[in-house]
């Protein structure tokens, strides 16, 4: 269960919004019952348009407010302005998203699971303990590069979102230092570099990849994101006792 009782409307809605969030993407929709939050009450409802058109629609909604949010940021933006951008009514909205927080919070962890998924999967098909992490490092830049709008909401936006989308930024960002974390502590049990602390580290190597990607996004340099991993690459080696090869 994420962090946001100090909001409360996401307090009452997260546990059976999320569980309904899950069913839509595996293609069913589920009714909440509001009167039995506290315990996350879920009627799966069968519909006979429920996957091709409602997932279409959930999509629809998901680009429309990252849209609307890179546009005028998540304060100035509404769910009026949701429903204009994807063509939906508001009761459209309303029925897969609470409230606006909610289609912020789908938003933000759709871009936290993209990088993970993405990271993981590059460490997992390279052999090599050194080329892991520049196969990692590589794959997040092209995929912050791919997705510009969302990385900007993921790492720009949500920072001035309020205090319930700060403690869980930090808690995906602590999710991303101990991928790194786990990563060069098996470098360390592997001989592959020297003993370090590898809990600062890690802090270290993730924010040194958000302050390039977070420059790129707010000045467009480097022009190329992609462009960036030479140089941070070499640094982030360096950092652990290595010399460029």
């Amino acid at each position: 269960m994420y962090n946001l009782v100090d909001n409360s409307l996401l307090q009452s809605f997260t546990y059976g919004f999320l569980i309904k969030i899950l069913l839509i993407l595996n293609g069913q929709f589920v009714t909440i019952n509001t009167t039995d939050e506290s315990v996350g009450f879920v009627e799966r409802r069968k519909n006979l348009d429920r996957q091709p058109k409602s997932q279409a629609r959930f999509s629809r909604i998901l680009d429309a407010a990252t849209t609307v949010f890179s546009q005028k940021g998540y304060r100035d933006a509404a769910v009026d302005d949701i429903a204009v951008e994807s063509q939906t009514s508001k009761g459209g909205i309303y029925f897969y998203f609470p409230n606006k927080q909610a289609i912020f919070l789908v938003l933000l962890e759709k871009m936290a699971g993209l990088l993970r998924s993405r990271a993981e999967t590059a460490m997992d098909q390279e052999p090599d303990m050194l080329k892991k992490g520049d196969a990692a490092l590589q794959t997040m830049l092209q995929t912050f590069a791919s997705h510009r709008t969302l990385t900007r909401l993921f790492l720009v936006e949500a920072l001035g979102a309020g205090r319930e989308f700060n403690d869980r930024m930090m808690e995906i960002h602590a999710s991303f230092s101990q991928l790194i974390k786990d990563y060069l502590d098996q470098a360390v049990k592997s001989g592959t570099i020297a003993p370090l602390n590898t809990d600062i580290a890690s802090v270290a190597w993730f924010g040194a990849v958000n302050e390039v990607v977070t420059r790129w996004v707010l000045t467009g340099q480097p022009d190329q994101l992609e462009d960036a991993y030479p140089a941070l690459r070499e640094l982030l080696r360096r950092s652990i006792g290595l010399t460029e090869q």
